[in-house]
């Protein structure tokens, strides 16, 4: 009898279908010319390495402004993933080949020595034209650094609710969409208060929707930083992916990539962000200096879908963090409230 790690691995059903369907709109739009593309997203690295993010996609024509011209979510959506392309990616004059994934998502690590700040690298498929790719390396020597949440923490957006999400992700104009009161400001301060520190908008948000979320953090002044957004669609083993794993992985990396950092970790009350935080709390510790959790006003709690078991999910896994009193965790319905508890704390200095 094969050993369990011998057998094939049992793709989802839906997930072979969603393959085979971008397969067929690929072979399409090749026989009219098209080619692929790769859209970068924002990365970040340490001493000797960096972590380089992007997507392989053939995209849809625009009009006149390019092909990151336009606002309405629902483009972002239509591009086409292109599986397993071999992208290369030249950093300092080096050469690297990498492979996308089934999605067209690549999430590489690279090891180059760059100096710290924001550095560029370029990164190309099917021989088209390099595409710069911006990367955040983090000195040696920081130890501070933030990760926020994004949808009704950064954005009001209530996400959770199906119909709305839709409409937030296909239709509104970004210039439509609300910041949360505050909230730049406060991130704001943070960088400039721990200059060279990492900011990183940690999100189960689509990657699709990247282009139009960086141009809304820019238009209303939120610190750059780098995304860790997610894929929709199924897994090998499951209709969709898990949120709460995307984002419990994504901070168990941070973890082991930067074992002395400290993370700010920013989220809201509208769904997990307290029970995901309060994991983490308990397994690193260590690499924990507070938790600042955005209370929902009451009418972005029902329009957000907030229950109360989702509270409870979130009380009952963050009580041991908080029993313990590892890190301290504060709350409030902005950003200009989350800052003076900061500052209660001694998170962060008051300028006074």
């Amino acid at each position: 009898m094969p050993s369990p790690s011998s057998r094939p691995v049992r793709i989802h059903w839906f997930a072979r279908l969603e393959h085979r369907f971008h397969a067929w709109r690929e072979r399409r739009a090749r026989k009219r010319g098209r080619t692929a593309t790769v859209v970068p997203f924002p990365g970040y690295g340490g001493p000797g390495w960096i972590r380089v993010v992007g997507r392989v996609l053939i995209l849809p024509k625009t009009r006149g402004r390019g092909k990151d011209a336009s606002v309405r979510g629902w483009r972002s959506f239509m591009g086409i993933p292109v599986s397993f392309a071999t992208v290369t990616i030249t950093v300092a004059g080096r050469t690297h080949e990498v492979t996308a994934d089934r999605g067209g998502v690549i999430d590489c690590r690279i090891e180059a020595d760059l100096p710290s700040g924001w550095q560029q690298v370029t990164m190309s498929v099917e021989g088209q034209e390099a595409t710069p790719a911006r990367i955040f390396v983090v000195a040696e020597d920081v130890r501070f650094g933030v990760v926020s949440d994004v949808d009704d923490t950064v954005m009001v957006t209530a996400l959770p609710r199906p119909l709305i999400a839709a409409w937030n992700s296909f239709v509104v104009d970004e210039h439509a969409r609300t910041p949360v009161p505050g909230m730049a400001v406060l991130l704001e301060r943070l960088m400039r208060d721990n200059p060279g520190s990492p900011m990183i908008y940690l999100s189960t948000g689509a990657w699709n929707v990247a282009p139009t979320l960086n141009r809304f953090l820019s238009r209303h002044l939120f610190p750059a930083g780098s995304m860790l957004l997610t894929d929709w669609g199924p897994t090998h083993e499951r209709w969709f992916r898990s949120g709460r794993e995307h984002k419990l992985q994504n901070l168990g990396r941070l973890a082991e990539e930067f074992p002395h950092m400290r993370w700010l970790l920013i989220g809201d009350d509208g769904q997990h962000d307290e029970a995901i935080y309060g994991q983490f709390l308990v397994d690193h510790p260590e690499n924990v200096a507070a938790v600042a959790i955005r209370r929902l006003l009451p009418a972005e709690g029902v329009l957000a879908g907030r229950r109360a078991a989702a509270r409870a999910d979130g009380d009952a896994a963050d009580a041991e963090a908080r029993d313990e009193d590892l890190a301290p965790w504060v709350s409030a319905e902005d950003g200009a409230g989350i800052l003076d508890e900061l500052i209660d704390v001694g998170v962060v200095h008051s300028e006074s």
